[in-house]
């Protein structure tokens, strides 16, 4: 009967009352002992692509402080990998499959994955990047014409592309190397490919920022991929189309070291004859940012996956999310600085002590009326 309860379909009351009516009459241990949810994570990233790594190590704190079983399937930025680990996941035997599956969008596998899990009568969850109008049609709302997709939760990546390049902006401002002939400052932009949503929100906020300032020439935009040795080529071949551009803006850090490696071998000094920004908070991209080398840096989404952890969590005990909504997208960005990146070393990049998620859960803290999370807040 147990079993039959919690594979019931989403929203139904006996997810929340059943736990506590058996912990009442002594028939249950503590919950995370008997009850922990299992959940499988696709993540779209290679094993050893340090974004995509700190993205697992993050969630597995989340997962071992909130008492959940986590396995990680890596698709090594094969195209068509998540569906084929969907399936294989679908295939196993009932008792041998996760109680839910957390995916990302990159290059618009939704649909086939939802249409996998739905079949197998697994919970899903989109984290990163959801549905964008474009695939729409083909999905539906969560919780509609896939019952069993539960919702998003997105990073604001516009904010991602707007901080960067305001702030790289700001930053060749203030020097004046960063000046064309033409009073004006003229800028690369490297984004990371044309579909994933999050990709795409970022531009348009890079954009933004480009048309506020008025000074600004977007000379070219181009797609590295999000791969350093693709955008050192692209950016090889621009150096010498553009020969006035000093700024360079890029969709992740490998992107950006990319464009920098490209302008050293042109005898340039990346942070003082040429500026460049990057998002991600990995320890190389911290350092250059510490050094000067990157002008602006901001991170804070790698979070994400473990959030949507949180939620599940909740989720599974009775507190649904849906009461913010089903496909949230959240502010996580922050501009990092010498001071927050300090803060951010010490509190995650050393690794000393796992992080614990319990207190952004709404059933640890009854008293969270909505749920936060932002870069800044973790750090303090």
């Amino acid at each position: 009967m147990a079993a039959f309860l919690w594979r019931s379909r989403p929203g139904t009351l006996c997810r929340g009352v059943l736990p506590w009516l058996l912990t009442l009459f002594g028939l249950l241990a503590p919950w995370p002992a008997v009850w922990a949810q299992s959940v499988a994570f696709i993540n779209p990233g290679r094993s050893d692509e340090t974004y995509w790594t700190s993205v697992s190590v993050v969630m597995r704190d989340a997962a071992r402080s909130l008492g959940m079983a986590l396995e990680i399937h890596y698709a090594e930025r094969d195209h068509l990998r998540p569906l084929e680990i969907a399936r294989e996941i679908a295939e196993r035997p009932r008792a041998q499959r996760p109680d839910f599956v957390v995916f990302t969008n990159d290059y618009s596998v939704a649909p086939g994955v939802l249409r996998t899990l739905e079949t197998a009568g697994i919970h899903s969850f989109m984290a990163f990047s959801g549905v964008p109008a474009s695939l729409r049609n083909q999905t539906g709302l969560p919780r509609e014409r896939y019952r069993y997709w539960l919702g998003s939760l997105e990073p604001r990546a516009e904010d991602a592309g707007y901080l960067t390049a305001k702030a790289l902006i700001v930053a060749a401002r203030a020097s004046r190397k960063g000046m064309g002939h033409d009073g004006r400052l003229h800028m690369l932009a490297i984004a990371g490919d044309r579909s994933t949503p999050s990709s795409v929100d970022r531009n348009a906020g890079m954009r933004r920022a480009v048309a506020e300032a008025g000074d600004v020439v977007l000379s070219q935009e181009v797609y590295g991929e999000w791969r350093r040795d693709r955008a050192a080529q692209q950016a090889r071949v621009l150096f010498q189309r553009y020969p006035e551009v000093r700024l360079v803006w890029a969709g992740n850090d490998e992107m950006a070291f990319g464009a920098m490696d490209a302008w050293r071998e042109r005898g340039g000094v990346p942070g003082s004859d040429a500026f460049f920004s990057g998002i991600n908070s990995s320890p190389a991209a911290m350092a250059a940012r510490r050094s000067g080398e990157i002008s602006a840096l901001a991170g804070g989404h790698q979070l994400a996956g473990a959030w949507s952890l949180v939620l599940l969590y909740d989720y599974a005990h009775g507190q649904d999310f849906a009461s913010e909504g089903l496909e949230l997208v959240r502010p996580m960005f922050a501009l990092l600085d010498a001071s927050l990146i300090e803060r951010y070393e010490q509190k995650i990049g050393t690794r000393q002590t796992a992080l614990d998620f319990r207190r952004y859960s709404k059933v640890h803290n009854p008293r969270l009326t909505r749920y936060t999370f932002e870069l800044e807040r973790l750090l303090r």
